[in-house]
């Protein structure tokens, strides 16, 4: 089981997210490469949080590939080009993460490797 850490010493999460993320020893680590939300037959969709939704459904087939899924993540990291694409984000993200949440850092970038991509989201999962 993992240990969710969020130290009473320091200010609480400002959104559903852990601090940090024990991981016990004997444990597999999966590390996920920047999934952007484009879809098997190349389309994009305009919508952050669509984009968020292929995003993390990319994660989910990376991870069944090794037998885990996305309860599995213990760190997320996501990069958005514009501060409005925050929220779509978070609320896809709260929905398919329940308390106690993986450690997550939200990073707002300039763009990607093509201008239509709003939002790339890496992910480690364990076990």
């Amino acid at each position: 089981m993992f240990r969710f850490l969020t130290p009473k010493s320091i200010r609480p999460p400002f959104a559903r997210y852990s601090h940090g993320v024990e991981v016990p020893a004997g444990k597999r680590l999966v590390l996920c490469s920047g999934q952007l939300g484009i879809g098997p037959d190349d389309s994009v969709p305009d919508e952050a949080g669509a984009q968020a939704e292929l995003c993390f459904a990319n994660i989910a087939a990376v991870l069944a590939e090794a037998g885990l899924g996305l309860a599995d993540i213990v760190r997320i990291n996501t990069f958005v080009t514009d501060r409005a694409h925050m929220k779509p984000y978070m609320q896809v993200r709260d929905r398919l993460f329940s308390d106690p949440a993986p450690a997550s850092t939200v990073i707002i970038v300039s763009g990607f490797s093509r201008p239509e991509f709003k939002i790339e989201i890496e992910a480690i999962a364990a076990g």
